[in-house]
């Protein structure tokens, strides 16, 4: 080797070792922090009603798998209160201690996607999306909307905000929500409404009319839901046994699907007097009153039947 070359030679190993030094190749540096998996951070962002619920739904290990990558949507703590309250829990641990695992389990599964995805990804893939939790054979799905802000309707028909995206974990992802999303085929009919605002006043009718324990019954039922701005408009001061006999007006005594309605037939419900179910965009329902009440949501599926909503009181004979 020549003085040039050796000349060219040192150069390139300074140059070199200098590039080593600043890309940290130093022994010594300390190596980058371990992320936590999705348990181990939602612990750490403080998710306490929803590691409550994980745990004694038995699948705190699903969430620290390691070889998984899932997205999963967390419930506030404020969240999980506000469906205890809703129905009837005293607090988040009160509700938790009284569901059963599988039902805990259940719900929250609903909140899990089996990939990881991030706010982009989610707004790229479509208008529902398929959750871990099967039901009637095959995957509940929630119904996400980016058209203003991010938003997902539930089981139930009611909203979630995404109020944070993208909290990182080892194995997959978590997108923070605002309320605990309720999944088909869980709650009861009676809770189903309850968790809905917009059955506020039915469900203290049915309650006045001490009717929430058969509901609540095994069934199977369907129930026509009237929403408050329905009861807004409906005859007032009735006696307890009149509005005992409007609301049972609305019950059939068997899980009507709207794929199964009869359409145009007298069908028998649980006040012994008929309605009749008429074909149309929206259906509607002919009662004893001139006027008909329109079908606007259907298959609302809970664990002893199903709800059809419906923006009319059913007036029986009284």
């Amino acid at each position: 080797m020549n003085v040039r070359d050796f000349l060219k030679f040192g150069a390139a190993a300074l140059a070199l070792a200098a590039t080593l030094a600043g890309c940290g190749g130093n022994d010594d540096d300390p190596p980058p922090p371990r992320q936590g998996n999705i348990a181990e951070v939602a612990k750490e962002q403080g998710f306490n009603a929803l590691l409550a619920a994980v745990t004694k739904a038995g699948i705190a290990g699903a969430l620290s798998d390691g070889s998984a990558q899932l997205t999963v949507f967390a419930p506030s703590d404020q969240a999980f209160g506000d469906l205890a309250r809703k129905l009837g829990y005293a607090d988040a641990n009160a509700m938790v201690n009284a569901l059963p695992p599988a039902a805990l389990q259940n719900i929250l599964n609903y909140h899990v996607l089996g990939t990881r995805k991030l706010a982009a990804d989610l707004s790229a893939g479509g208008a529902t999306q398929a959750t871990a939790y099967t039901f009637a054979g095959a995957p509940a799905r929630l119904n996400l909307d980016f058209g203003n802000g991010a938003k997902i309707t539930d089981a139930a028909l009611t909203t979630a905000n995404i109020v944070t995206t993208n909290v990182p974990a080892s194995n997959g992802v978590i997108h923070v929500v605002d309320k605990v999303l309720v999944p088909p085929g869980v709650l009861n009919i009676v809770q189903m409404a309850q968790v809905n605002p917009l059955f506020s006043a039915l469900v203290n009718a049915v309650v006045a009319s001490n009717l929430q324990a058969t509901l609540s019954g095994p069934g199977p039922f369907t129930v026509f839901a009237p929403t408050d701005t329905a009861f807004a408009s409906a005859p007032q001061n009735l006696t307890a046994a009149q509005l005992r006999t409007v609301l049972t007006y609305h019950v059939l005594g068997s899980q009507v699907l709207s794929t199964q309605i009869p359409f145009g037939t007298n069908v028998a419900t649980l006040a012994g007097q008929n309605i009749r179910i008429n074909a149309g965009t929206p259906p509607t329902i002919t009662d004893t009153t001139a006027a008909g009440a329109r079908i606007v949501a259907v298959d609302v599926r809970a664990s002893n039947g199903v709800i059809h909503v419906i923006d009319k009181v059913l007036i029986p004979a009284l």
